[in-house]
């Protein structure tokens, strides 16, 4: 019983046909007749332990996260390894292969890549039954309509997280926001080389504790689950990047033009 991947991996509507798909996502929901839960945390792979003061995401509420599929995977895969079910709506980049290799169960999670102006309507339907989602808007959410999935959070007991965008703004009534910062991938040459994975920091605010708590990791580790760095390794990365700073300012570089960098990720 239950929405595989067969049934909604590529929920991309085209044209009219976009309000029948919601429909038929809904009869699928349907059947799953998930009861409330009464989890009151979604749990954290380990190394996010020290990010919440709860050491889970609360139930019930939304947070705001960076647009990184490496992060939605990560906030994912603890959740996922319980036999929890989890969705993904308006992220097209994010690839099974991907969720894989970070743990996650793929009969339990729902890809809904391309829904265009139903995103909305299609979290609404999962926050039915999938107690943890994570959304890309497609356009910026009324306020009513955010008040009204809120209320279904609260009575399901579901969970969001809701990437930010400069052209969607901030998600109003966010628990807090889990934002990932300083990434360098691993396994690149000059050029060359195939992505093995990457390190970066993670920190987190919420609204009962708005001091900003960090950690470095690697995303994914070598068995899947995410590897938190020794803390001397994250001091000398500082380090590093602050003493380097006083020799580029020394630099006269003006009217030096440089190339653009492509970034991964």
């Amino acid at each position: 019983m239950g929405i595989g991947l067969e049934a909604v991996t590529a929920l991309s509507p085209v044209g009219d046909s976009r309000a029948g798909e919601v429909l038929r996502l809904r009869r699928e929901i349907s059947r799953m007749q998930r009861r409330r839960s009464d989890l009151p945390l979604l749990p954290l792979d380990p190394a996010f332990s020290s990010l919440l003061p709860e050491q889970g995401l609360q139930a019930g509420t939304s947070y705001t996260v960076s647009p990184s599929p490496s992060l939605v995977l990560a906030l994912l895969s603890a959740a996922s390894r319980r036999g929890l079910w989890c969705a993904v709506v308006g992220m097209p980049t994010l690839g099974v292969e991907a969720a894989a290799a970070f743990g996650i169960a793929l009969p339990r999670l729902i890809l809904v890549p391309e829904p265009g102006d139903r995103w909305l309507a299609a979290t609404s339907a999962l926050a039915e039954v999938v107690p943890l989602i994570a959304v890309q808007p497609g356009s910026r959410a009324r306020d009513a309509d955010v008040s009204r999935l809120s209320a279904r959070l609260r009575d399901r007991g579901g969970t969001l997280l809701v990437t930010e965008s400069t052209s969607t703004g901030a998600w109003p009534q966010s628990e807090g926001t889990i934002r990932l910062h300083d990434q360098h991938w691993e396994g690149i040459g000059e050029g060359w080389g195939l992505i093995e994975g990457s390190t970066a920091t993670v920190t987190a605010t919420t609204r009962h504790s708005p001091l900003p708590a960090s950690v470095r990791v690697r995303l994914p580790g070598p068995l899947g689950a995410i590897e938190e760095l020794p803390a001397e390794s994250t001091t000398a990365d500082t380090r590093a990047e602050l003493t380097a700073l006083p020799a580029l300012r020394d630099r006269d570089d003006t009217g030096r033009e440089y190339r653009p960098l492509a970034v991964a990720g």
